[in-house]
């Protein structure tokens, strides 16, 4: 798949009413390490009900369906991605406020940033959230793999997700969606759409004092300045993937242009010019490594999208 190409799928969707289709779209731009290949088709749906629509198309057809947040914790392959590439505009939904002298429920569409909640939260006098901060990527993303940190991950102040399928858009409560470190087990197919936040009112200088020492101690420790894709692993239980892969040392090693980062050993960087192959070597490598040298199986945080060329 070349950048640009349109091929009869590409073309037949984005004659669909209420979508934004681009063929051959290159999703490079739109990935946080900045590597890949295009999208066969780069779909925004202009509307809910659009996007049930395409989601039926889709299932009806067998035609692959690939969602992209902001691009964090996300690798796309080289030879680009097949079928729909789903993009929700950050604006699909408006935002819906609650609050009272105690508490507040936040609503926002999941095409929004993460940073987006923190700054309502702050505004609203509202607490909770503060491990979110800083954070790259949506609000989909942030709900589909659990984001957080040690202080805390997404489910822990969520109340609802509504979730869009073939068949609708229907709202699912927290205690409906399984969800454990670093994932949530969302219905076959589907796509969450908008996510409700329960918030406790609270002291909010102290809110921002933790946000901005969080923030502080990110920058001092991960390269938050170049191409990445955050953590590539999670933690294995009882220790951390930083310090099994510098132990291996692998920590400042490189492939392509693609590094292990001399900043922390559980982020890979692009040096400029990285191929998606590079990054996916390095990958492989760390885990080949630490397995021999520990026994220990590193399972990735970041998803792998489309096709992977040798």
């Amino acid at each position: 798949m070349q950048p640009g190409e349109v091929t009869p799928l590409a073309a037949r969707v984005a004659r669909l009413p209420g979508l934004d289709v681009k063929p051959g779209e290159p999703l490079a731009p739109l990935i946080s390490v900045r590597v890949g290949g295009p999208a066969e088709a780069l779909v925004r749906p202009r509307s809910p009900d659009a996007l049930v629509d395409l989601l039926r198309l889709a299932r009806d057809e067998g035609i692959p369906v690939t969602v992209l947040g902001g691009g964090a914790n996300t690798l796309v392959g080289d030879g680009g991605v097949p079928g729909l590439t789903v993009k929700l505009p950050p604006d699909l939904f408006p935002e819906v406020l609650d609050v009272g002298p105690d508490d507040g429920r936040v609503t926002l569409g999941t095409g929004a940033a993460i940073a987006r909640l923190v700054n309502v939260m702050r505004a609203q006098g509202l607490v909770g959230a503060e491990f979110l901060a800083g954070i790259p990527g949506t609000l989909g993303g942030a709900v589909t793999m659990n984001a957080g940190t040690k202080n805390g991950e997404c489910f822990r102040v969520v109340e609802a997700i509504e979730v869009a399928t073939a068949d609708g858009v229907g709202w699912l409560t927290k205690a409906q969606v399984p969800h454990t470190y670093r994932h949530a087990t969302l219905p076959a197919g589907g796509i969450v759409t908008r996510v409700r936040f329960h918030l406790p009112k609270g002291d909010v200088v102290a809110s921002k004092a933790a946000m901005d020492a969080d923030l502080g101690y990110r920058k001092r420790t991960q390269p938050l300045s170049q191409p990445n894709f955050g953590s590539v692993f999670t933690n294995p239980p009882g220790d951390h993937a930083g310090r099994l892969i510098e132990l291996v040392g692998l920590k400042g090693h490189t492939l392509g242009r693609a590094q292990v980062s001399t900043l922390h050993a559980n982020w890979i960087v692009n040096l400029g010019g990285a191929a998606a192959r590079d990054v996916r070597g390095l990958i492989t490598l760390m885990q080949d490594r630490v397995q021999e040298a520990t026994g220990i199986v590193m399972h990735p945080e970041v998803k792998f999208v489309g096709v992977f060329l040798p």
